[in-house]
């Protein structure tokens, strides 16, 4: 079933992207939720005319996620958990830890758009990927430490 995505779907698309997805998905999650409607000739045509319209704003969208990517671009993130004595993490290190800690230097970037490949549940150096735009995305790297009690 193709449809066109009306917002960001995390791991398959981005808004005004046409996907391909299998129908039991579509009809019952994405068309319902208001996330995604039936790529008709006609709703395809009215897609292109409507980028065609918002290709300046686009441009500019672009660029601001390009400018924020460089802000944080080379950034090393130092994030403090509670672990035990081997280096096992209690819980996980997730997006909303790292982003609480751009956050602190200055950088307010949602969560949401913050990906780590696999649970970080170890003390040690992460990479995590921030996808600002579907064509803007920048390395974060971070070392998870033990945290100190006083």
């Amino acid at each position: 079933m193709k449809l066109i995505l009306k917002e960001n779907v995390a791991e398959l698309g981005y808004k005004d992207d046409v996907v391909e997805v299998k129908d039991g998905y579509g009809r019952n999650y994405l068309i319902p939720q208001g996330k995604a409607v039936i790529a008709t000739p006609s709703s395809l045509r009215q897609l292109e005319e409507d980028l065609k319209q918002r290709a300046h704003k686009i441009a500019k969208i672009l660029e601001e996620a390009q400018n924020a990517a460089k802000a944080i671009e080379g950034v090393k993130l130092v994030i403090p958990a509670k672990t035990a004595a081997n280096g096992t993490v209690f819980g996980s290190v997730g997006a909303a830890q790292i982003a609480e800690a751009l956050a602190k230097l200055g950088h307010e970037i949602d969560r949401k758009i913050i990906y780590i490949a696999q649970p970080v549940k170890m003390v040690g150096n992460y990479t995590a990927v921030v996808k600002f735009h579907k064509e803007v995305q920048t390395p974060v790297e971070f070392e998870v430490v033990s945290e100190v009690e006083e």
